[in-house]
């Protein structure tokens, strides 16, 4: 769905890249997460997939358009959320994607719809103008599917709502990719990239460092281990054991067999600690 070979990207046409000489392919039907903290080339690298900075060094592929030979149709297979919201203020919700719909060239999904499923129904006759930073972002994110689109740029999608809005974005995101959709997701959530992403590339000053499942770099990257609470002369003891090592795999077994465990949970590295320990830069 979306091929990239040697992209580099420099905004003052010199050797000052915001993007280094990367490599990546996005497979139909996967959630690829491009992850990395601010700055460090997550949404220049969106920008020219999306068409909105130029191609300038490399080969890139979308959807089955080379961005070399730009082609308006590609906008039709594409949908993009941005992280800065840019509704019209002066439109009500229902009239930012009536509008929206009428810049395409394929069948597009009922407005009134979209809006009760990021729960904005409610508000559809309201202006955007007098709309919170969450419900702007709300009524982007619905605005991205209104073309049914088969590649889905998505940037940070649940900065700035709340647990339950942000859940029910997750849960649309999923839904959507079950029924077929590509998702590109742009991020510095390791969080929601664990919980939607089946693959992900970090990146860091222009440059991708790893690629890979989070699971596949759990593996590689972390440490397997088991923390145990148990019962002991009628106090409680925590232990903290390392499944790698034979001498802490046998402790841990005479635990089990011998006290009473109140808690036990695994221990695995998160994909922010991996980040961390591939990258030497933290998320900020």
């Amino acid at each position: 769905m979306i091929q990239v070979e040697n992209l580099s990207y420099s905004y003052t046409n010199d050797d000052n890249y915001a993007v280094k000489d990367i490599s990546f392919q996005v497979q139909e039907g996967e959630i690829f997460g491009f992850l990395g903290p601010s700055g460090a080339g997550k949404s220049t690298t969106q920008g020219v997939l999306t068409g909105l900075l130029p191609l300038k060094q490399g080969q890139v592929t979308v959807a089955g358009y080379d961005l070399k030979k730009a082609n308006r149709s590609m906008f039709n297979a594409i949908g993009v959320s941005f992280e800065q919201s840019n509704v019209y203020g002066k439109l009500t919700a229902l009239e930012n994607l009536e509008f929206y719909r009428k810049l395409f060239d394929v069948d597009t999904m009922d407005p009134e719809l979209l809006l009760k499923m990021v729960g904005l129904d409610h508000v559809k006759n309201k202006r955007a103008a007098t709309f919170s930073k969450g419900m702007k972002h709300r009524l982007t994110f619905a605005r991205s599917m209104v073309n049914h689109p088969s590649l889905w740029f998505l940037d940070e999608p649940t900065t700035g709502l709340d647990p339950a809005i942000a859940g029910t974005i997750k849960e649309l995101i999923k839904e959507k990719n079950k029924e077929g959709t590509t998702a590109f997701l742009t991020t510095h959530n390791m969080y929601i990239a664990d919980e939607l992403c089946h693959r992900v590339a970090f990146i860091v000053d222009g440059e991708i460092k790893a690629l890979d499942s989070p699971r596949n770099l759990k593996l590689q990257y972390g440490n397997k281990k088991v923390e145990v609470e148990y019962l002991e002369k009628g106090s409680t003891h925590k232990a903290l054991f390392h499944l790698d090592i034979e001498q802490d795999r046998l402790a841990l077994n005479e635990i089990i067999l011998k006290k009473d465990i109140e808690m036990m949970h695994t221990k695995e590295a998160t994909l922010e600690e991996i980040f961390i320990e591939i990258t030497g830069r933290a998320l900020l």
